[in-house]
C-alpha cells in the first residue's frame, strides 16, 4: 500500500485522461491521494474538493499558494473558510514562501501566510507548507520556520514540509515543531544528494512520499508528466536509503500518514 501525500489533480494537465490515471495509480497499489486545492488561485479554490467528493480515494485541502498571495482578497480567505468545513477537507494548504520567482512580493507572501495560518488554526486544520529559496540564499527556509515558531507552533496541529529540499538543520526544527517531512520525484535526481542526506535521517514514524504530481517526475519518468502512480519510484529510492524494501517504506509512510490525519475517524464520519 502507498499514499501519495501532495498531487495536483485538476487542471487542463490531466481534464484529458484523469480516470485511467488513477487506475494506474490503484494497479500500483496507491490506496489513497491527497489532491492540493490550490488550483490557480482565487476563483477555483474548491478544485480539490470536486475531485474528492467524486473519488473515494481522494482527500482534498484548500489554501492559497504564495505565488496567488497578491491575489488573495477579503472575499477570497472567506470562501477558504467555508470550504474548509467540507467533511473530506484534511489540511490547509499548501501555504508558504516562495523566494524563486517571487510572484509575489515576499511581504505580501508572508502576510497571507499567517493570516492562512491563523485560519487553519480557527479550522482545527494541519497546514502543508510550501518553501522555496532563492538560488544563492536559504533565507526562505529561515523565514518560514520563524513565522511557523510564531505563529502556528502553539496551535499543536503541526503540518507537513512538503516536497523538502532543505538542510538538515532545517528538517530537526521542523520535527520540533511537530511536522511531517515529504519527500518527492527530485530525491531520485543525481544533484539531489543534500535532499538523499536528510533522508537518511529523518525518523522513519515522520516521513511522507509525494510525487507533486504533475510536476517532479521520478527517475526514470523525468521530464514527463508526474502522476500518482509514480510515488512509488519514491518510496524506490528511499528504501535504497534507508535499507528497507519499498514496500516497507510504502506501509510506514501509509501508517503515518493515516495516524497524521486520523483518517479511521474521518473514514467514519464521511
Amino acid at each position: 500500500m502507498y499514499i501519495d501525500s501532495h498531487a495536483h489533480l485538476d487542471g487542463k494537465r490531466f481534464d484529458s485522461d484523469r480516470e485511467q490515471v488513477l487506475q494506474r495509480a490503484r494497479a500500483a497499489g496507491v490506496e489513497t491521494i491527497l489532491a492540493i486545492g490550490i488550483g490557480d488561485g482565487p476563483g477555483t479554490l474548491d478544485c480539490a474538493i470536486k475531485l474528492a467528493d467524486r473519488y473515494p480515494e481522494l482527500y482534498a485541502t484548500v489554501g492559497i499558494h504564495p505565488h496567488e498571495a497578491q491575489l488573495a482578497t477579503d472575499a477570497a480567505l472567506e470562501e477558504l473558510e467555508q470550504l474548509s468545513k467540507h467533511p473530506k477537507v484534511i489540511a490547509w494548504g499548501e501555504i508558504g514562501l516562495d523566494y524563486f520567482y517571487d510572484h509575489s512580493p515576499r511581504d505580501v507572501q508572508a502576510r497571507v501566510f499567517i493570516r492562512q495560518m491563523e485560519q487553519a488554526r480557527a479550522a482545527k486544520l494541519p497546514i502543508i507548507i510550501h518553501c522555496r529559496p532563492s538560488e544563492n540564499s536559504e533565507n526562505a527556509w529561515d523565514d518560514i520556520l520563524q513565522l511557523i515558531r510564531e505563529h502556528w507552533g502553539s496551535s499543536g496541529l503541526g503540518g507537513i514540509l512538503h516536497c523538502f529540499t532543505g538542510g538538515a538543520h532545517h528538517a530537526r526544527a521542523a520535527l520540533e515543531l511537530g511536522f511531517l517531512i515529504s519527500f518527492a520525484g527530485n530525491l531520485t535526481f543525481p544533484k539531489a544528494e543534500g535532499i538523499r542526506e536528510v533522508a537518511k535521517q529523518v525518523p522513519l514514524d515522520r516521513v511522507l512520499i509525494e510525487t507533486d504530481s504533475p510536476f517532479l517526475a521520478p527517475a526514470p519518468h523525468r521530464g514527463k508528466r508526474n502522476e500518482p502512480a509514480f510515488v512509488v519510484e519514491v518510496a524506490g529510492k528511499l528504501a535504497e536509503l534507508r535499507g528497507l524494501t519499498p514496500e516497507e517504506v510504502g506501509a510506514q509512510t501509509s501508517v503515518n500518514f493515516s495516524r497524521f490525519f486520523s483518517l479511521s475517524e474521518k473514514v467514519n464520519s464521511i
